[in-house]
């Protein structure tokens, strides 16, 4: 069972397409490739917010869709939540 999509390969996080439990090793979907993919959870993740495919630091550029979705104001790990408290956008 696929538990999150990532649109394109370089893409920074996926989006979950189940609620997600911390400790789950869950498993994923590049949708451009239909390679598929692996992520242990850190964190609860909630039925259609993003879960980080790489580590990323504060400053850093969050691709989703392939396209500049915000930057991190809260460094991440793999397989952490990526939501308000760590994601901004670069509109405010």
């Amino acid at each position: 069972m696929i538990q999150f999509l990532v649109h394109e390969k370089g893409d920074s996080v996926g989006v979950a397409t189940v609620d997600i439990k911390a400790g789950e090793t869950v498993k994923g979907l590049f949708m451009d490739s239909q390679e598929k993919v692996e992520v242990k959870a850190l964190d609860d993740i909630p039925l259609g917010h993003k879960i980080a495919m790489r580590p990323m630091s504060a400053g850093d550029t969050v691709l989703k869709y392939g396209h500049d979705i915000g930057k991190v104001v809260a460094p991440f790990q793999k397989g952490n939540h990526v939501h308000i408290q760590n994601l901004k956008t670069k509109r405010w």
